[in-house]
């Protein structure tokens, strides 16, 4: 895109800003993962980078569980702002009999909107020592859950809270959507 997406606005607000005040609102606790910390000191957050520098977003989130006081943690990135409140709480309720709870729409896993264990921490340190930095290849060794398609329309009949944004043309159509 040219630029961060964290602070891409939409509405006048940044997406980094949407989603921090949604996660002030769940959480006790919010972790941002970056390897720019100082862009982000204006945030009620704490800040951290990666431990295993140059591990994309496995390695963000093996440094965000590896810090995380609560035994589990909703990863999400930065760049979906259609969130959706309920659903992420229901995932955070739902999730006490895994280490993974992984929403699985039809066009794939999301793996960056998923509750993870602090438990996948050594599944997830052996693939980065391995160099192997798919998320989901360490699912296999953990107790996985997949949230089917019926649940997610449930929560989300449009299919808008995975939507990311990945270029120009999608955060005009995300402005579209929010006016």
């Amino acid at each position: 895109m040219g630029e961060n997406k964290a602070f891409a606005e939409i509405g006048g607000v940044r997406l980094i800003d949407r989603t921090i005040a949604l996660f002030r609102d769940l959480f006790n606790e919010i972790i941002l993962v970056t390897n720019e910390p100082s862009d982000y000191l204006d945030l009620d957050a704490i800040i951290v980078t990666d431990i295993i520098p140059g591990k994309g977003a496995l390695g963000g989130m093996y440094t965000g569980l590896f810090f995380a006081r609560n035994e589990r943690a909703f990863a999400a990135a930065c760049d979906m702002p259609f969130l959706n409140r309920s659903f992420i709480t229901w995932m955070m309720e739902n999730s006490g009999n895994c280490d993974v709870l992984v929403p699985a729409p039809a066009d794939g896993l999301q793996p960056l909107h998923a509750v993870y264990s602090r438990r996948c921490l050594p599944a997830i340190k052996k693939l980065i020592d391995d160099d192997r930095l798919q998320i989901r290849l360490f699912y296999k060794r953990c107790r996985t859950v997949e949230i089917p398609e019926s649940v997610l329309r449930s929560f989300d009949p449009e299919g808008t809270m995975f939507l990311n944004i990945n270029s120009q043309d999608d955060l005009e159509q995300a402005r579209l959507r929010l006016t």
